[in-house]
């Protein structure tokens, strides 16, 4: 059985429709064979990252960046899961205000140094989430775990 990762900052309302969402998604019964494991940013550690095949990640854009729990989350385990995790797909979800520019360009640097593809494209969202926004988390979750199906 695949394992995939959902790693997530969720401090608002509005990135907590988001986060239920993409689990929606994740877990929808016509994708098989894919354990989703949820984890805060501020409580996963490198040997989640370790057990996990893929990755789903989400933040809000404060002051123009990732959330400083998710960036402590790749602090804290980057060099452990450097080399035994390239290759690995991943999307992201971010939710922003001001503009999230920045804590996308961030992501990808992570991300990239760390050799992970990007197997869908980053759902953006300002302002309360609206249906066509929850649809979109709801295909990040969907399309990233049926990528691990066996």
């Amino acid at each position: 059985m695949s394992r995939l990762l959902i790693v997530h900052h969720t401090p608002s309302p509005h990135c907590q429709e988001m986060f239920e969402a993409v689990v929606a998604g994740a877990t929808d019964p016509e994708i098989e064979g894919v354990e989703v494991v949820r984890k805060a940013a501020l409580e996963v550690t490198a040997t989640d990252f370790l057990e996990a095949d893929g990755y789903l990640l989400g933040t809000p854009a404060n002051l123009g960046y990732i959330s400083g729990a998710l960036k402590h989350a790749f602090d804290c385990a980057y060099y452990q899961i450097l080399d035994s995790t390239k290759g690995r797909p991943f999307g992201a979800y971010f939710h922003g205000n001001q503009g999230t520019e920045g804590a996308e360009k961030a992501l990808t640097a992570i991300t990239t140094g760390l050799g992970w593809v990007k197997s869908a494209e980053y759902v953006v969202v300002s302002e309360k989430p609206i249906k066509d926004d929850r649809e979109k988390c709801w295909e990040l979750g969907a399309t990233v775990a049926a990528q691990l199906m066996g």
